[in-house]
This record gives C-alpha cells, structure tokens and sequence, in this order.
C-alpha cells in the first residue's frame, strides 16, 4: 500500500463523543464481536490510537468507548485489559495495547489510506522515528514533573525533532507526507507546547522553522483536530494530576 498522498479529512461533521465511564457504569458487551477502541479523552497516548482510527475512515468500524481514568471503573482492568492504560482495542476477540504499537497494529490490519510508505528507506526512517518516542516524551515531560528549569536535554530533544524533518523535502511531515510518525508525536507536542509555554515562557517552536511548520500543517487535519482539548483545560489537568509545574 501506498501512504497517504497528504492530509485527509474523513470525517467532516464532528463525531459525537460518548459519555466516559466510570466505577459506576457497566461495561459494554466486551467480545461480542464488535471492535472497539477503548480511550481516554485527554490522555495523548490514547489519542494516537483515536486519531490512526479517524485518519483511516474508521469511524462506522470502530466504536468508541471513553474511560474515565480518574473514576475509572474495576471492569475495565478486569475484563477487557489487564494493564489497566489506554488506549487498547478490541479487536478479534483479543485485546491489544500500547499505542506506539497499537497505531500500527490499526494500520495494519483495517481498511483506509495506509500510514506507512512502501519506500523502504523512509519506512525505516519512520520505524526509527516511532521507537524515539518514548525517549522524546520522557526528556520533555521529565523537568517539568521535577519542577526544572528548561534542560539541554528537553532543547536537545527538540532540535532533534526540527532536524529529522530535514531528511525529507516532499511535505511538511517527517516523512514529506502524513505517516504514523507524526501521529507518534503530534499529541505530545500539542500539550508540551502548551506547557513550556505557559510554566517555563519557552517556545518550542522558536528558532525551529520546521517544527512550527509541522504544528500548523497537522492544525489543518480535522481528524486529529476534532481530538483536540481545550489548552487550558490541558494545562490545568496536568497541574492537578501530573502535578507539573
């Protein structure tokens, strides 16, 4: 398959949202052979699997179902992943989990524009890329969970990310056009520019052309816009549960 040749939007009316659930609710009927994406709304792990989900027209395929992980209820660890996190799926009478994974497993094995390129060079690029991510949220995530000052490693990390976007010159996105690298780090980058932001009066786009270029291109995909929170509500959150500052 082909990657996508840019930005799609497959879903141009807002989805309706389900309510999230909590230690009161029930669970839904898990294993019936419906698949379902088991989310949180504010959770950015999660939102890489919600936005795979609607970049690939599966809205109709794959339900959503919002977990409430501040009241979040016992059946949820209980009968559909043992873990615990979001996001996971439930797909084929199994669960899966992990969303650097999950996003691809998605890519795989349902319908819609491909989220990988055949090209192996930037299929390589693009595996190296997502297995960085992790390393990336934890050198950003890091100093503001220790109540640090901006560190070399958060502005080395960063301008790792503005020179990676060099490599191709065929699109805005790390890969020229929109893969699963950039779903890997879209929804870090949307709360960390928000929080260094408004703790540290730092722009992570200052200086970083490539990187801010990224960030308005991917503000144009209303399939990961319509997964978007309210900033101050992010921020907020992260003050009172993260307890960053």
């Amino acid at each position: 398959m082909a990657a996508a040749a840019g930005p799609s939007s497959s879903s141009s009316v807002k989805e309706t949202l389900p309510p999230a659930l909590g230690s009161t609710s029930q669970p839904p009927p898990v294993f019936d052979g419906t698949t379902r994406l088991y989310i949180c709304y504010f959770c950015p792990f999660a939102q890489r699997a919600w936005v795979t989900r609607n970049f690939k027209g599966l809205q109709d395929k794959m339900e959503l179902v919002a977990i409430d992980l501040q009241d979040k209820p016992a059946w949820y660890k209980e009968k559909v992943y043992p873990q615990g996190t979001v996001p996971s799926l439930e797909h084929d009478n199994e669960v899966w989990g992990e969303s650097l994974d999950l996003i691809k497993y998605i890519d795989s094995n349902f319908d819609g524009p491909a989220l990988l390129p055949e090209d192996s060079a930037k299929r390589q690029f693009a595996d190296e890329l997502i297995a960085y991510a992790n390393a990336f949220t934890k050198a950003l995530y890091s100093p503001l969970m220790a109540h640090a000052a901006v560190s070399d490693e958060v502005v080395a990390a960063l301008d790792k990310l503005e020179a990676e976007m060099t490599k191709f010159n065929d699109g805005p996105f790390f890969l020229g056009q929109f893969s699963l690298a950039d779903i890997a780090y879209v929804t870090i980058l949307e709360r960390v520019q928000i929080y260094y932001s408004h703790l540290r009066n730092y722009d992570i786009t200052k200086g970083r052309p490539n990187l801010e270029k990224f960030i308005e291109e991917m503000n144009k995909i209303e399939d990961y816009t319509q997964t978007k929170n309210d900033p101050l509500f992010l921020l907020d959150l992260a003050q009172n549960h993260l307890k960053i500052a």
